[in-house]
């Protein structure tokens, strides 16, 4: 047995990529011994994971709306999808959307002057180009220290101000308004605010409060 997983660990070595700055996929939950990896942590492609017995893991890409829930062996992360060897994975395609989870300030500007101009022409339907969350409560990465205010722009909604002190955030680095209790609306549009940030996302008519993965609900403002 030992000769094997050698041999699967050294497969593994030769078949993983140059370790990538970008990451490939999110960590949504942890069980077991699984040594250098926790919850919430972003993983890059090449990176090898062992699952102790009776562990798992469940993964989602960013890039391929995939989420993955892995039982015991050694996963190989890939840029879309894991090899997984000596265990077992069950994938779903969830909804998600790329420019959500990938969103740059950049990208988020030039979305926020879109959703300007089409409430300037009197436009009540969202833009299609503007990143869409699946869940009514979003998972947002943001500096903590920062404070972070939501605005709706397409209709009247209280304004959501969040200063985010390191004890509310996941990680150092995630609030979660799931967590906190709070939620946004439905088919609404809104700009997410950091400073002098703007970044405009839009929630799909079809959210729910009930749980959702986290790849169908993370904005990432930094």
């Amino acid at each position: 047995m030992r000769s094997l997983i050698g041999a699967v660990v050294g497969a593994f070595c030769l078949a993983a990529p140059a370790l990538a700055e970008t990451p490939a996929a999110i960590v949504e939950d942890v069980q077991g011994k699984v040594d250098g990896i926790a919850f919430m942590d972003y993983v890059a492609p090449g990176k090898i994971i062992k699952l102790g017995p009776k562990a798992s893991i469940t993964l989602s890409y960013l890039k391929s709306c995939l989420r993955e829930t892995i039982s015991e062996g050694f996963v190989l992360v890939g840029a879309e999808q894991s090899t997984v060897q000596l265990g077992e994975v069950q994938r779903e395609k969830v909804p998600c959307d790329t420019n959500a989870v990938r969103l740059s300030e950049r990208e988020a500007n030039q979305s926020a002057a879109t959703t300007f101009r089409t409430m300037r022409s009197d436009t009540k339907s969202a833009p299609s180009k503007i990143p869409t969350i699946y869940g009514v409560s979003p998972l947002v990465q943001a500096k903590s220290g920062s404070t972070l205010v939501i605005e709706r722009t397409d209709g009247k909604e209280p304004t959501i101000s969040v200063p985010l002190r390191n004890d509310i955030m996941i990680g150092g680095k995630f609030y979660d308004f799931a967590k906190a209790g709070k939620s946004l609306t439905p088919g609404g549009s809104y700009l997410a605010i950091l400073g002098a940030k703007r970044y405009a996302f839009q929630v799909d008519a079809g959210a729910t409060s009930s749980p959702t993965p986290i790849v169908g609900r993370l904005l990432r403002l930094e």
